[in-house]
């Protein structure tokens, strides 16, 4: 009798678990279920700014505040943090990411990365907009820490919550264009749109934006060069490595902060790998010369990768022995990332917006 209890109370528990689900879309269930991905700019909560809670458009469980939102430029939507207990996270099966699921259903949400200085946090949750919905603050018919039925959404209530301002920590991207002739090495896969004007990029889906960090001189000519590459999603100049928090320009330059003038490169790992971003690095920049590049001389103008990943600290590492097994004496360190601070708006797109080329960086042939 107690068997025949305990069958009949699983069979009731999975049917409510059924009647919470939401019946899901061929493009829903591709990327919710078949754990795929949505083309990046593409999602309806890319850009969604508003007060509310970013619930799991298959079950309803709360994921994510709209507080914790901010943008990364990568193209899907970011967060620094989840709501305690409703993400699961797993390492895909290469080792080398890690993915996000919703904790009670089990549903794709995108991939998490740490150690690339976006927030405080230091944590960023990419997420498919596919995966979510919006419930706008005051229209909830739970609080945000508990799980249930998602709520009826539609474009009207999305846009009344759309007045709030979205956190923000970035400065305007760059234009991702074709790479030099020789320059980049990458597949030849078309070039991803600006990212900073919200248009979707040709071709197909992409995987959630990875992060380098590079240091290699004048940041205006490393993010010149780097933003040409395809793959390459947005590429921002700031200062990393240092001990005061957001350094002006006119800091760093003292001399007194540690500070190295940096790019910070979100890219496609579908399209271009961090090792051929690091390789190309290698090779815009003279990695022998010492706190300098170029006429431009100083500590903010050292050769240094930062990693933010074991991954990328063996590559930068095996990248550095094999140029010296070449006869380069490399003085590039690679350090693991720290908090990087985007530099002033006129810093940003420095070589585009002034029609010029870089006078320090040149595509000079190593590997």
């Amino acid at each position: 009798m107690r068997l025949l209890v305990l069958i009949i109370g699983l069979a009731l528990a999975g049917a409510v678990k059924a009647q919470d689900m939401k019946p899901l879309t061929p493009e829903e269930r591709r990327v919710i279920v078949d754990k795929g991905t949505e083309a990046p700019f593409s999602g309806r909560y890319y850009k969604h700014r508003g007060e509310g809670v970013y619930r799991c458009r298959q079950c309803g469980a709360p994921l994510y505040r709209s507080q914790d939102k901010f943008d990364a430029g990568c193209g899907w939507p970011s967060f620094d943090d989840e709501i305690p207990g409703a993400v699961r996270r797993t390492t895909d099966a290469d080792g080398r990411r890690t993915e996000i699921t919703c904790a009670r259903c089990g549903g794709h949400l995108g991939h998490v990365f740490t150690g690339e200085g976006f927030t405080l946090k230091n944590t960023r949750h990419c997420v498919n907009s596919v995966s979510l919905v919006f419930e706008p603050e005051g229209e909830a018919s739970a609080g945000a820490e508990t799980a249930v039925k998602p709520a009826a959404s539609s474009p009207e209530s999305e846009g009344r919550a759309a007045s709030q301002p979205e956190k923000q920590t970035q400065q305007p991207g760059t234009q991702s264009g074709s790479p030099g002739a020789q320059a980049s090495g990458a597949d030849s896969t078309s070039a991803a749109a600006r990212p900073g004007d919200g248009m979707p990029p040709a071709g197909q889906a992409a995987e959630c934006g990875a992060t380098a960090i590079f240091a290699g001189g004048c940041f205006w000519g490393v993010e010149y060069m780097l933003s040409k590459v395809p793959g390459v999603l947005k590429v921002e100049s700031g200062y990393i490595g240092g001990t005061t928090e957001n350094p002006t320009y006119e800091e760093v330059c003292s001399h007194r902060t540690g500070h190295a003038e940096a790019v910070r490169v979100v890219f496609d790992p579908a399209k271009v790998s961090y090792e051929t971003l690091a390789r190309l690095f290698f090779e815009i920049h003279d990695p022998t010369q010492e706190n300098g590049q170029g006429p431009d001389l100083g500590d903010q103008y050292r050769s240094e990768i930062f990693y933010t990943s074991p991954a990328q600290q063996a590559t930068a590492e095996r990248l550095i022995a094999e140029l010296r097994r070449k006869g380069y004496d490399v003085v590039t360190q690679v350090t693991p990332a720290g908090r990087f601070w985007p530099a002033e708006d006129y810093h940003q797109r420095y070589y585009e917006r002034k029609g010029t080329q870089p006078y320090c960086h040149a595509y000079t042939k190593r590997f």
